[in-house]
């Protein structure tokens, strides 16, 4: 009789073991590694998120401490409560508060109104400074930017920088809407009379009395070209 096949048993070897404890051991680090980077990821995101909440709440009580001292100094500035005080106690008082509200949160208002106490102060260097700033942060600013330029150019023409002036002027002509553009006509026609271009004046003269009849230039610009008019004929 043939005699019988006796199977082999495999044995696990103590290498086998020894790799699949390995590659347990290599996956519970990777575990733990990914484990520590989402955790480092969260606590990154966690501190961004808090950041950005703590700005923004700086961002509004800011803003809210600016509009108030911004109320202030406006009320001060137009005398608006009647308070009892000279003229450069109340520009210097306003001057202040809106200078320090400009510090507590930029906005156009503030700087504007800085500018304009400079100026009521007589401090034209300071006043021409600040709207240069203006002018320069602000440029987009529909409603002060007119403002800031007319300003401009009466410190420019006080001064007696006359070629600034009358760039200023064309830039204040040159912007959207129709805000002191009769104001720009006029001054840029009184500096072209000064300097005994006649012709040129009496053109802005009749543009200002043509485009803008409910002007309140309109009856100086109609007296000045009459006087043009007159000047040329002698």
């Amino acid at each position: 009789m043939p005699k019988p096949i006796k199977k082999r048993v495999t044995k696990k070897t103590a290498t086998t073991e020894e790799e699949v404890q390995d590659r347990l051991s290599g996956l519970k680090e990777s575990i733990k590694e990914r484990q520590k980077t989402v955790l480092q990821y969260g606590a990154v995101v966690l501190v961004i998120i808090l950041a950005a909440a703590s700005f923004f709440l700086y961002s509004f009580y800011a803003s809210k401490k600016a509009r108030g001292l911004e109320y202030e100094g406006y009320t001060i500035f137009y005398n608006i409560s009647k308070t009892p005080m000279n003229t450069e106690q109340q520009y210097q008082k306003s001057l202040d508060i809106f200078q320090k509200a400009y510090n507590t949160k930029k906005s156009p208002v503030s700087l504007f109104y800085v500018a304009a106490c400079q100026y009521e102060l007589g401090r034209l260097d300071d006043a021409l400074k600040s709207l240069k700033e203006f002018s320069g942060k602000y440029s987009s600013n529909e409603e002060f930017i007119p403002l800031a330029y007319q300003k401009m150019a009466t410190i420019y023409i006080k001064k007696g920088d006359m070629n600034e002036a009358k760039k200023t002027l064309d830039t204040l002509y040159n912007l959207k809407g129709d805000i002191y553009k009769d104001f720009a006509l006029l001054e840029y026609a009184r500096l072209l009379e000064k300097e005994g271009k006649l012709e040129e004046a009496k053109k802005k003269y009749q543009e200002l009395t043509t485009k803008y009849p409910d002007s309140p230039f309109l009856e100086k610009a109609k007296e000045q070209l009459s006087v043009t008019t007159e000047k040329k004929k002698g």
